[in-house]
């Protein structure tokens, strides 16, 4: 009986701590107080135009280099030059390695490190078995019902063109920023940005041009995609995966089919995909905690206890994590085969067969040990293991620079009721290409998604509201309007 009672005693003050540490572990951390964004006087209807001219010219980044469309790349700097003479007489403008753009618009105060702002001109094809999908044509730049239709409307013109209209509002008003400012506007970010954003970095290397902080795509203002969580949230990506595609192949004698081996090459590969398959990489909290920092206090009130007691409970959260096919890659680095060869034929054994397998890359991980975590999984000699296009997951930001707290007031300030948390980025930007150039460098546009817009980035149907896109302008232009050496915190 005395066993039982001491049993229970634990019992009781182990799930007091759990119950105690979920109501303590998550004060609200928001920013509050913060003065409503003044509402720029603009002119809706013309911006909408020229963002729909800027849809209607097709910037395609095709996986195929020899499909490159010169022409659409170098109608858009002279739509750009067309449609912005302020900055395009105030700025000194680049062009870098053919087709991407570098604007450098001075500051008040040269003691002050430039800020650099990011976007990309290019947009992914379309698929064409969806033409007919598209209520209006993927580039017809259509306006109908306070809506622009096309290719680039969200990922990633509304950047580009929402960034120039918000300049030339500062510059018409007869206003510069406080620190100088440089405009970077790739032309194959679709395609990994090597060409495009990678060269305009080296372009800055070799100037010695460092940065307070950088600003590129990748985040949003979600609605609908944090689970247990109402209100529209704004997701700042403080980092982001790395990427690294390896090639599996296995090389055999060849031959009639009539006659095959025990394995053919096919037949080692898939044992070894399958191996792959079996053995995925392993869950890791730690990117999620900077979220769950910002976020805990909106969770329910059961999550909050799960995440407050990851010290005992995170075999459970783990598990309920990877569980979700959209929660999962935050918290792992993720496996994916994506591509197969063997035969070209149905009664020839293949001499070579092949898999590609993709990997985004847990911060942490690295490319080298993706690589040895498949090679000791395959256990094969026979199966050949190399790195193909690879790029190591990116440092970790701070939320506590200047660059983090300015995005912060100003979104708070477009939007009281949007909570703001930083997040890691799952897929890809151009940012990754900076991160050697500013120890600040953060993924955020201003564009409000939900689980059915967020559908029509790279899918059917692309588009952006007036009133949204409207809203992105005015969020630039507050960023460009306050880019002094203390913002408040």
């Amino acid at each position: 009986m005395k066993k039982f009672l001491i049993l229970s005693v634990v019992l009781v003050g182990l799930v007091t701590l759990l119950l105690v540490r979920g109501h303590t572990q998550f004060p609200d951390r928001q920013l509050h107080g913060v003065e409503p964004l003044p509402q720029t006087p603009v002119d809706a209807e013309a911006m909408a135009q020229r963002l729909a001219g800027a849809i209607r010219i097709p910037t395609i980044a095709h996986d195929d280099r020899s499909n490159f469309d010169e022409a659409a790349f170098l109608d858009f700097h002279r739509y750009l030059e067309q449609h912005y003479p302020l900055i395009h007489a105030a700025a000194t403008r680049e062009v870098i390695n053919g087709y991407s753009l570098v604007y450098r618009i001075d500051g008040h105060n040269a003691e002050l490190k430039p800020a650099l702002f990011m976007g990309h001109i290019d947009v992914v094809p379309v698929d064409p078995a969806t033409i007919d999908e598209w209520i209006h044509g993927p580039f017809s730049g259509a306006i109908d019902q306070g809506i622009v239709w096309g290719r680039g409307a969200v990922d990633d013109k509304l950047t580009v063109m929402a960034l120039m209209e918000a300049m030339e509002l500062m510059l018409a008003a007869g206003e510069k920023p406080q620190r100088t400012v440089y405009f970077s506007f790739g032309h194959d970010e679709e395609v990994g940005g090597k060409d495009g954003a990678g060269h305009v970095a080296e372009h800055f290397k070799a100037q010695g041009i460092s940065f307070e902080f950088v600003l590129d795509e990748g985040g949003a203002v979600t609605q609908g995609l944090v689970a247990g969580v109402e209100a529209p949230v704004a997701m700042i990506g403080i980092a982001e995966k790395g990427y690294m595609n390896l090639h599996l192949t296995v090389n055999a004698s060849g031959g009639h089919s009539s006659q095959p081996p025990p394995h053919t090459a096919a037949g080692i590969l898939a044992a070894a995909i399958v191996k792959v398959e079996d053995n995925p990489f392993p869950a890791d909290l730690s990117a999620l905690e900077p979220n769950f920092y910002y976020m805990g206090h909106y969770f329910p009130y059961s999550t909050r206890v799960a995440l407050a007691n990851t010290w005992l409970l995170s075999p459970l959260v783990e598990q309920v994590l990877l569980a979700s096919r959209t929660a999962a890659p935050s918290i792992r680095t993720t496996t994916a085969v994506t591509m197969l060869e063997g035969s070209s034929k149905s009664n020839i054994l293949p001499t070579r067969a092949t898999a590609v397998v993709n990997f985004r890359i847990l911060p942490g991980d690295s490319v080298a040990g993706v690589k040895q975590h498949i090679v000791d999984a395959i256990d094969d000699e026979r199966v050949e293991v190399t790195v193909h296009m690879a790029n190591e997951p990116s440092p970790v930001s701070s939320t506590e620079s200047f660059g983090y707290k300015l995005l912060e007031r100003t979104i708070r300030g477009s939007d009281g009721e949007v909570l703001v948390t930083p997040y890691l980025v799952q897929g890809g930007t151009d940012a990754k290409h900076f991160v050697d150039l500013s120890d600040s460098v953060y993924r955020f546009m201003m564009f409000r998604v939900n689980p059915m817009t967020a559908k029509r980035v790279h899918g059917v149907n692309e588009q952006v509201s007036v009133d949204h896109y409207v809203e992105a302008v005015r969020f630039y232009h507050a960023l460009l309007s306050n880019l002094g050496d203390s913002p408040a915190s």
